[in-house]
């Protein structure tokens, strides 16, 4: 008579542990409180900026204030998405609703591509005739554009930007704006100083080609998360080799390293060991290695005995 297959399954996630559970909630709590302030002064000066830029008829000034009403959008946008990430998983959101920060960081990428295509071709329109422009006024409303813009940076800079996706995403969005404040001063003083009224769109086109980069960026990682690739800091056959190099440890298979959200990895996989009366303490070790080494502490890990191994063989 064959023997039985038996294998031990186990899930773990320490991430919601009292201590864990209090430090990311309060990293959670200061995306949040800064994604807030900087919504409220980036839409203020929105509409300050849009009204000088039509005003001194400045190209510059009205696609600064476009990709500041798209961070206005943006930065709301993120602040609802980590607030309704918050609410509790259900039978039906059996993860909750944190991929929601990935699909506002998505949208926030697009956002700026679109309003970067749209500056360009507006740009292409002035450059056969460019049209006369109020460089004082324009100084002006760049200069107090670039002090808001510094605020906005320095409130997110104290968020979490190297894990979080979204924070980063909307850190580019008000560095695209800052930006976009440094080009309309050089443009104003060029137009000012040398009457080269050319200097409006052509900042407005560099500006827009440093945002794109940006947003292509920012959009490549959002898919790659909804996409459930692998995470970028985490190499995944280091990972099965290190899981391999356990005692009693004979192979590693269906192993699977995602993200949830941005700041969230998880991984699941199949280990089979030699004796399966080690399959508590080679769990234990997995888990270990994968929370030291990796940094992966929400793990879904099935130990199987050695007939499994066959079994998988002869299929």
């Amino acid at each position: 008579m064959g023997q039985k297959c038996v294998s031990l399954q186990q899930s773990n996630d320490d991430g919601h542990s009292q201590e864990g559970g209090h430090s990311h909630s309060h990293g959670k709590n200061v995306n949040k409180q800064a994604l807030r302030l900087s919504f409220i002064i980036i839409t203020a000066y929105m509409i300050v900026e849009a009204i000088g830029g039509f005003m001194t008829n400045s190209l510059a000034l009205i696609s600064d204030a476009g990709h500041m009403l798209s961070d206005a959008a943006a930065l709301g946008l993120s602040y609802f998405a980590m607030t309704f990430g918050e609410r509790r998983a259900s039978k039906y959101k059996t993860f909750g609703y944190k991929r929601f920060e990935v699909l506002a960081a998505f949208i926030n990428g697009i956002t700026l591509i679109v309003i970067s295509i749209y500056i360009f071709l507006e740009a292409y329109k002035r450059f056969s005739e460019p049209p006369e422009v109020m460089s004082s006024g324009m100084i002006i409303i760049a200069s107090i554009g670039l002090i808001v813009n510094l605020a906005a940076a320095y409130i997110l800079m104290k968020g979490d930007r190297a894990e979080n996706l979204n924070i980063r995403s909307a850190f580019l969005h008000v560095i695209g704006d800052l930006l976009g404040s440094v080009g309309a001063i050089i443009a104003a003083l060029l137009i000012m100083f040398f009457g080269w009224n050319l200097a409006d769109p052509i900042a407005s086109v560099l500006v827009s080609i440093l945002i794109i980069v940006s947003a292509f960026r920012v959009t490549r990682d959002s898919i790659h998360i909804l996409m459930e690739g692998a995470p970028s800091n985490i190499n995944v056959n280091e990972v099965q080799d290190m899981l391999s190099s356990i005692q009693n440890v004979i192979e590693v298979h269906d192993l699977h390293v995602w993200t949830i959200s941005s700041d969230f990895p998880s991984l699941s996989c199949h280990i089979v060991v030699n004796d399966i009366q080690k399959s508590a303490v080679v769990l234990k070790k997995a888990e270990d290695i994968l929370e030291e080494q990796f940094k992966i502490k929400h793990t879904t890990i099935q130990i199987d005995g050695p007939e499994t191994q066959c079994d998988i063989e002869e299929h």
